[in-house]
């Protein structure tokens, strides 16, 4: 990819002097420009402190969905094909200092999804700030171009604010296999506006702590998170996560259902983790706990707690191996892998019931990957959900269940 960026940049370069020398039709003089240039790109490739590339991802997918997925239309079969994530991004390294952009891109729009600037100290802790994701679950920090499954458990979607502006300290341990994480970030998740009533910011405070005993093949992993976050008085959202297909008409998991959405002054969330490795096969773990502080104490949601958990089993069939990234303490599809299959089972939960509304949905998920290469991948995935809690009429009226089916292609470059 770095060679590829460097003759780009040379033939830019190429052409714009082209432009001025020409004029003059001097051809040595556009030749001593492009030897000039030549030797500069050379001695910048050979130098350590200089480092720019490229890259991103294209996910197309597919979505059957019935049931309680498509409760609008009275459970009927229901279906999508639309490109999932279509990102790019561009980084450079110079000395200890780092960047990172990453741009998402639909129809007629672009976001930025992350643009971070980071500092490495010499002792191993780095400071990073910008647009980055906050340290919140295992399976919602692994990169959507990792993941085993084609959608992220309904716990990670449920807790995770995901990329957010703030700064964030981390460092890791490798004697001890301890690692570390803390952040600040603007609060415009979950409902939340980033503003309180007088305009006030209002912030997230983000911490997660790991321990891991890693060689190839071998991992434990153990790990617990916790997020403070002010609310401002801003009503919480009520749709908590889709129940793992994408474009569905109806969230499954939604606190409000069947009654009233409820203002907060802030929301403390904690989650555990636990991952196993044993070669080919990865187990994974998590559990995770919500609770309110409504904005009136007399709100019947005040102090109520929602939780969730998932268990999640993934297994090579030509014995390939997940890599695990201590310094990040997250999984990573296997390195070079060609040709292979990767097997996947999980179970979801997120309970986001009341005395008098809301729903549970408990979702079961199977699914295989193909990888053509490290760059090519395609996926597929069966799954099924149970809703449930007094919300549930409101909700999908008779559909308490559904079936989805759910195809990706990923292409990396």
């Amino acid at each position: 990819m770095k060679a590829s960026n460097t003759q780009l940049a040379l033939a830019v370069a190429a052409a714009l002097a082209s432009t001025s020398v020409l004029a003059d039709n001097d051809t040595q003089k556009l030749q001593e420009q492009l030897d000039a240039l030549q030797k500069e790109v050379s001695a910048l490739k050979t130098t350590s402190g200089f480092n720019l590339e490229f890259g991103g991802r294209v996910q197309l997918d597919y979505n059957y969905f019935d049931g309680a997925y498509n409760a609008d239309n009275e459970g009927s079969g229901g279906s999508d094909f639309f490109p999932r994530r279509i990102r790019t991004y561009v980084e450079s390294e110079h000395g200890n200092w780092d960047h990172k952009l990453l741009l998402e891109f639909a129809e007629g729009t672009a976001e930025i999804v992350m643009a971070r600037v980071r500092y490495a100290f010499d002792n191993g802790l780095k400071v990073k700030a910008g647009k980055i994701r906050e340290d919140i679950s295992l399976n919602a920090l692994t990169s959507s171009k990792h993941i085993n499954t084609i959608e992220r458990s309904s716990l990670a979607n449920t807790f995770s604010p995901f990329f957010r502006w703030g700064a964030s300290a981390y460092q890791y341990f490798k004697d001890s296999g301890f690692r570390y994480a803390i952040g600040v970030y603007k609060n415009d998740a979950f409902g939340a506006t980033g503003s309180d009533e007088n305009d006030k910011l209002t912030l997230a405070i983000t911490g997660r702590a790991t321990w891991s005993s890693a060689s190839p093949g071998d991992v434990i992993h153990l790990g617990v998170w916790h997020s403070y976050r002010d609310m401002g008085g801003n009503e919480l959202g009520a749709r908590f996560a889709r129940g793992e297909v994408r474009e569905t008409n109806t969230r499954l998991v939604d606190y409000a259902a069947g009654g009233v959405t409820s203002p907060l002054d802030s929301l403390s969330q904690t989650g555990l983790e636990f991952a196993y490795q044993a070669d080919s096969l990865t187990l994974e773990a998590e559990y995770a706990s919500r609770s309110l502080d409504a904005a009136n104490s007399a709100d019947f949601l005040d102090g109520e707690r929602f939780d969730g958990f998932h268990v999640s089993a993934s297994y090579f069939l030509g014995r390939e191996q997940r890599q695990y990234k201590a310094s990040s303490a997250l999984f990573v599809q296997p390195k070079n892998i060609k040709d292979a299959w990767e097997l996947v089972a999980r179970v979801s939960e997120v309970d986001a019931t009341s005395r008098l509304q809301g729903t549970k949905a408990t979702t079961y998920t199977l699914g295989t990957s193909y990888y053509v290469s490290s760059d090519i991948k395609f996926m597929g995935n069966l799954i099924y959900s149970d809703v449930e809690g007094a919300g549930t009429t409101a909700l999908v009226g008779d559909e308490d269940s559904g079936m989805g089916f759910s195809a990706r292609m990923q292409y990396l470059f």
